[in-house]
């Protein structure tokens, strides 16, 4: 019965289903904690990738996972953390490339 559970959980998740999306988010983001918050968003939903500060005020992102579960974290983007004030946000498909943790860069 335990080398069942085992096997199944060891059985790798089916990389066809995995998408990786660029996001930039303009606005009020720096300065707000925009990139902390984003990290502890993904890692709640359980994607790879990472959040940066642009030179041009923005924070940029990519992010790898189920894309229901990527869309919901763009969703979240969309809106940031309380204090940041989005005005635009920009989406672009990526090959996806296996990414297994998120960080602040």
């Amino acid at each position: 019965m335990m080398g069942a559970r085992l096997t199944r959980t060891l059985i790798p998740m089916d990389p066809a289903g995995i998408v990786r999306r660029s996001v930039t988010v303009r606005g009020s983001v720096q300065g707000v904690g925009f990139r902390w918050n984003a990290r502890r968003q993904a890692h709640r939903l359980g994607l790879a990738g990472f959040v940066t500060n642009r030179p041009d005020s923005s924070v940029y992102v990519e992010a790898e996972g189920q894309p229901d579960v990527v869309d919901d974290f763009i969703a979240w983007l969309r809106r940031g953390p309380p204090g940041a004030r989005v005005s635009s946000v920009d989406v672009a498909e990526l090959d996806a490339i296996g990414q297994t943790h998120f960080a602040i860069r």
